[in-house]
């Protein structure tokens, strides 16, 4: 395995009041970060571990489902929530409720999610080409949020596409509006998960941002990515999303890279089922046996990237029904099997780049602060 020494003498990561050593934030994925799988990263390492992605409108309306998706463990703190939206009133209105409510230690805000359901609305990454209406957005969230002590920060974009950056702007916006904290997805929505992350974009946005940390996102897959991501680009911390999919044990990774330690050796099959099965009891706890089980199936794939484990044995368990068969699968394993060099690479949703659906005239007036169509969806995007 190549090696990055840790000569890093950057001080502490610091999200208003709370300390992030080390400076590893598990990014919000909807489906994925939800309380079970927070709870096994967190076994792993320390850091920021974020929730789901919650819609402010769903807050606002207090949906059943949504109410059950930003569930915390007992002792998960600071309780880290995202929230997408798309108008400064109805933002506000969310960050009064979670914060008056105590529901939530740190609110991130999601202007990056490149899905054409959300973007076709001038939601996620299409937004901040709207300087106006993103400045109204920060600052009207950052004031309800900071009576009750509670950080603000703001994740986001290069920009819609090559033809349309606008990274810079959002920073230095989100720092004089007064947020804690900016992340940067070094990928165009164009890009959508494709092609290769532009870390030089992190470096830029950390010379433009001078006042408050800057984070990077994109193509971490391992612990010696994160290092070469800070070594490269300066920045303050890293956002790690689709490289701990089936890989929960990379947040220990981390923070032996981080401390200067050996990065352990990956985990033999035997470990990874251990694993697998924790996820599956904390899933259960969380949501009951049937919703548990078919939540689990889609993390089957990434579990066993790499692993001799047959196409017949996969094909049974990404159609895992209850407890007791997962066992009996997992009985099945080459339980000695060693963790394989091929599975650190890319995984997770990686498709391939394309136009991006924008509201009609959309890109004719960048300080245009009208207000988008509302956003009618309850979960993340």
């Amino acid at each position: 395995m190549e090696h990055v020494t840790a000569t890093l003498t950057k001080p502490a990561l610091k999200i208003g009041p709370y300390q992030v050593d080390p400076p590893v934030v598990l990014a919000p994925m909807a489906g994925i970060t939800n309380v079970a799988f927070r709870r096994l990263c967190r076994e792993y390492g320390a850091g920021l571990y974020v929730c789901e992605m919650i819609t402010a409108r769903a807050v606002v309306e207090r949906h059943p489902g949504t109410m059950h998706m930003m569930a915390f463990d007992k002792g998960e703190y600071p309780r880290s929530m995202q929230l997408y939206g798309v108008d400064p009133k109805t933002m506000a209105e969310a960050v009064r409720i979670i914060v008056g409510e105590g529901l939530a230690d740190h609110i991130d805000s999601n202007f990056g999610c490149p899905v054409a359901k959300v973007t076709r609305k001038g939601g996620g990454a299409a937004l901040p080409y709207k300087r106006r209406l993103f400045a109204d957005i920060v600052s009207s969230s950052v004031k309800a949020a900071e009576s009750a002590g509670v950080p603000f920060t703001v994740k986001f974009r290069i920009g819609i596409d090559e033809d349309h950056h606008t990274f810079l702007d959002a920073g230095r916006i989100a720092e004089a509006e007064g947020a804690a904290a900016v992340s940067l997805h070094a990928r165009t929505a164009a890009q959508r998960y494709s092609g290769q992350a532009d870390w030089s974009a992190i470096a830029r946005l950390k010379e433009a941002v001078t006042g408050i940390p800057v984070l990077g996102n994109g193509d971490i897959f391992t612990a010696q990515d994160a290092l070469r991501m800070v070594e490269q680009t300066g920045c303050d911390g890293v956002v790690v999303g689709r490289g701990c999919l089936g890989r929960p044990w990379l947040f220990g990774e981390l923070e032996a890279a981080f401390a200067g330690r050996e990065i352990p050796e990956g985990p033999d099959l035997g470990e990874v089922a251990r694993v697998l099965r924790r996820h599956a009891e904390l899933l259960v706890e969380h949501d009951g046996a049937t919703k548990a089980m078919r939540d689990l199936r889609k993390h089957m794939a990434w579990y066993f990237m790499g692993f001799p484990v047959g196409s017949e044995l996969r094909r049974r368990f990404a159609m895992v029904s209850a407890l007791d068969e997962l066992d009996e699968l997992i009985a099945q394993l080459d339980h000695s099997a060693p963790f394989p060099a091929d599975a650190l690479g890319p995984r997770g949703r990686q498709g391939s780049p394309g136009k991006v659906t924008l509201p009609h005239g959309w890109l004719d007036d960048p300080d245009d602060d009208c207000v988008p169509e509302a956003e009618d969806m309850h979960s993340g995007g």
